[in-house]
């Protein structure tokens, strides 16, 4: 049995339509500033690198660090 931890960067795009778009990245760097990641999505948006069935991503949403912590409770003989 263990206990794990991770962190997972979540990004919200809203599209063109008005949907929300999620980009998630596993293990961010620990020293990653909002800045930075804010950096990230205007370049995502202007290069137009993904197109939903929303259409294009056109403005931020979000943005999340999201800690999870596993406890395996149960490992088979």
């Amino acid at each position: 049995m263990a206990v794990t931890t991770a962190q997972t960067l979540r990004m919200v795009f809203k599209n063109e339509a008005g949907s929300n778009f999620t980009l998630s990245l596993d293990n961010p760097r620990d020293n990653l500033t909002t800045a930075e990641i804010e950096a990230a999505m205007d370049n995502v948006i202007t290069k137009n690198i993904f197109l939903t069935t929303g259409g294009p991503l056109v403005a931020k949403q979000d943005i999340k660090i999201v800690d999870r912590t596993t406890n395996d409770m149960y490992d088979p003989a």
